[in-house]
């Protein structure tokens, strides 16, 4: 997907590719709109602004269909909807932007999509008679649409990348869950954990945008996205709940989160810059030891709800110590009781002995 200016637009921009992605009545509309050889503009939005120019044409105010649609596209103007494309309101208008808007759009049709967009802060679909395009506009961004075939071509393969990341990721995780248990544990290690979280995540979000831009053509595709990164975003706060740093400048998970998110690409194969954005140190510390807490291995006892985790840390500060508690020990836990104590004991012990057998077996 097209990187816009900012949050708002993005977000504007994904819930208009939504609005026109294969399986919609306003895609099934475009399509016969370019099945005939004609062009159209439309605006997917109506207020007093738009109002102001739009000239000519007539009011419909008609429930919205694709063939509708279609229809009304073979007169030169343009076609007003309602922002959930449940309505056109009118058609064949003469839309007059504000000339001073600067575009660097050189069909008329699209100059005026584009100027439209930013006047109204409406999405505006452009269908290209001669290319034989569709555009969609909002704000400062222009998206031409593809193929289904081409973008479920990059999705696979974006799949497929994902599927390595992910089995590298569940090593360096077992990996990581035997050293916290062991009290080996280094600041490379955790950094090497968070860096294939992040890009685990961020293959993840780019495959949600192919989903998202195919519609119904990419159901298949969101069920095997969502089997690969099912626990990918929890594994990232509890690692970084795990090791994050104490003290008066302590920061947030999420602020830790956010930092590891504005990592650039070449920053994230960088391990130390990971650790950096984890609080952990540079480069000169990636040797240096350091003890979790154990929010990671308590995650994975059952039926252990997360207060009772949290109450647990706290009470114990680090994981090594959660470790060598005893029955009696876990009770003196507020809403620990002797059934609890022994479930998280035995829990506990479980996966000790299952990520040691992982690593040496």
């Amino acid at each position: 997907m097209v990187a816009a200016d900012n949050a708002d637009e993005i977000e504007r921009l994904r819930a208009t590719l939504a609005s026109i992605a294969p399986g919609t009545s306003l895609r099934d509309g475009l399509e016969r709109i370019l099945r005939g050889r004609t062009g159209a503009l439309i605006v997917l939005g109506n207020d007093k602004t738009v109002e102001t120019i739009a000239t000519g044409g007539f009011t419909l105010d008609v429930p919205f269909t694709a063939t509708g649609l279609r229809e009304l596209a073979k007169m030169d103007g343009g076609i007003i909807l309602d922002r959930d494309v449940s309505r056109i309101h009118r058609a064949n208008v003469h839309l007059m932007p504000d000339h001073t808007i600067p575009s660097e759009e050189t069909g008329t049709r699209h100059r005026t999509a584009d100027r439209v967009a930013k006047q109204t802060g409406f999405p505006v679909i452009s269908v290209s008679q001669s290319m034989q395009i569709i555009a969609a506009y909002v704000g400062e961004t222009r998206y031409v649409l593809e193929d289904s075939g081409q973008i479920l071509s990059r999705a696979n393969q974006a799949l497929a990348t994902l599927e390595r990341y992910k089995l590298r990721l569940d090593e360096v995780s077992s990996t990581l869950s035997a050293l916290e248990i062991e009290d080996l544990v280094t600041v490379r290690d955790v950094a090497v954990v968070a860096q294939r979280l992040e890009m685990v995540s961020r293959i993840a979000r780019e495959i949600e945008d192919y989903v998202l831009e195919l519609g119904t053509d990419g159901r298949l595709l969101s069920l095997q996205l969502e089997e690969l990164v099912t626990g990918v975003d929890a594994e990232r706060e509890l690692v970084v709940r795990d090791y994050l740093p104490t003290g008066r400048k302590a920061r947030t998970p999420s602020a830790v989160l956010g930092e590891l998110e504005g990592l650039s690409p070449t920053d994230l194969v960088d391990v130390a810059a990971v650790s950096r954005a984890l609080g952990l140190g540079s480069a000169e510390h990636l040797d240096g030891a350091v003890a979790p807490r154990g929010y990671r291995l308590l995650a994975k006892v059952p039926r252990l709800p997360s207060s009772v985790v949290d109450r647990l840390v706290e009470h114990f500060d680090t994981l090594q110590k959660l470790l060598s508690a005893g029955v009696e020990d876990l009770q003196a836990v507020e809403g620990v009781g002797e059934l609890r104590a022994r479930s998280v004991r035995e829990g506990l012990s479980r996966l000790a002995e299952s990520s040691i057998l992982e690593r040496y077996v």
